[in-house]
């Protein structure tokens, strides 16, 4: 049976909260995440702002919030994706993914796939694009 959008997010907020000394997510206006093509054996990578909708292959994909724990953000982050198929308009996906489980929460597609790498805690690169 697949994860619902609730249940990952309350075994976030439990991973979160289960300590006293847990560190505060903090939120993030901007996540790096991967896209995976296994037709053509190809993947990318792409920096996204939320609210914002990006194009991998056949995929529309929008960033809806980020966050991540301050004392390990590369390992400790999670966002809410929107994931549609252009050709279909169909929504395949709406849901937390985890940087540290992509698997917990995957997107469910044939030939793609997509997973949070972490979100962004720095201001971005002027230099790339």
């Amino acid at each position: 049976m697949p994860a619902t959008p609730a249940s990952i997010f309350a075994l976030i907020l439990a991973l979160v909260a289960g300590s006293a000394a847990a560190t505060q997510a903090l939120h993030s206006p901007r996540a790096l995440l991967r896209g995976v093509d296994f037709v053509r054996n190809a993947h990318r990578d792409f920096e996204v702002s939320i609210g914002e909708t990006v194009n991998f292959g056949k995929l529309r994909i929008t960033l809806r919030d980020c966050r991540f724990l301050a004392h390990n953000p590369d390992h400790h982050s999670y966002a809410f994706l929107e994931v549609y198929e252009t050709d279909s308009n169909l929504k395949i996906f709406g849901a937390w993914v985890l940087s540290s489980s992509p698997a917990l929460s995957a997107v469910d597609h044939e030939r793609y796939d997509v997973w949070l790498i972490r979100c962004a805690t720095t201001a971005p690169d002027s230099a790339s694009g």
